[in-house]
């Protein structure tokens, strides 16, 4: 089974609350329409899988992710469906949905193509597959901060070392190529944390996060860093997100293939 690098920790599932249909998935959101089914590939809490689902209402929708730790959260709204699966060997049949939408889930995985190909499986013809991933190595702040570069090279190593791809953004129209789809729309997008409720948000978070996620215990156990190390790397992220100055960018690779 593939590890997901990040875990599924308190200070996790905090970022991906924030996450919406229009702040992670607006590429998409003009091919949406009411009466689409449309499933929700690694949905997590499942912020973004509501914000879909009334959008497609009254089409039918499913939120799945390989682990049943954040669908009791995601369960709390009625809605849609939410059920442990396999993005390997989805339980859907063929031709199951007229949209299969997947946020920040092919960069954790080692056969990204492969769960391409799957997620086209169960998409009906002239259907969509949708994925967005973040590109680490183009992340871009302001102030420059050694700790924060050390968060960086820290951060690819752990995902590398799990056969993942944190550079994921500038590989999906490649993948999405190798996976079979000759009818492919890439775009890109960023997140932007820049005023002092984003500065505060992100930069908290993952001052958190170096501490006490899945990351953490990875790192340590493999011998990438101590828990000094963390513990630094911790400390230059509340500075910046205590910086009036403070200015960052998350890159983003999006793909639209017609299946």
């Amino acid at each position: 089974m593939d590890v997901y690098t990040h875990g599924h920790h308190e200070s996790v599932l905090r970022s991906h609350r924030a996450r919406t249909a229009e702040n992670s998935a607006g590429y998409l959101l003009p091919l949406l329409r009411p009466g689409l089914d449309l499933l929700d590939v690694g949905c997590g809490p499942g912020s973004i899988t509501h914000d879909l689902a009334a959008r497609v209402a009254p089409g039918r929708v499913k939120g799945v992710d390989v682990v049943e730790a954040p669908l009791a959260e995601a369960r709390r709204t009625p809605g849609p469906e939410f059920a442990v699966d396999d993005v390997y060997a989805l339980s859907d049949p063929d031709d199951t949905w007229d949209v299969v939408h997947a946020h920040q889930v092919l960069q954790h995985l080692s056969d990204p193509v492969a769960a391409l190909r799957e997620m086209r499986r169960v998409c009906r013809p002239g259907g969509v597959v949708a994925a967005r991933d973040a590109d680490y190595a183009a992340f871009t702040w302001y102030p420059a901060d050694p700790r924060l570069d050390r968060w960086l090279a820290l951060y690819r190593a752990v995902a590398h070392g799990n056969d993942a791809e944190p550079d994921a953004g500038r590989r999906l129209l490649a993948w999405a190529r190798a996976a079979g789809f000759t009818e492919i729309t890439p775009t890109a997008s960023v997140w932007c944390h820049a005023t002092p409720d984003a500065r505060a948000a992100w930069g908290g978070m993952w001052a958190d996060r170096i501490l006490d996620s899945a990351i953490a215990t990875q790192a340590v156990e493999r011998g990438l860093a101590t828990r000094a190390d963390l513990e630094e790397i911790s400390a230059g992220w509340r500075a910046w997100r205590d910086s009036p100055d403070g200015w960052l960018i998350v890159p983003h690779g999006e793909i639209l293939c017609r299946a």
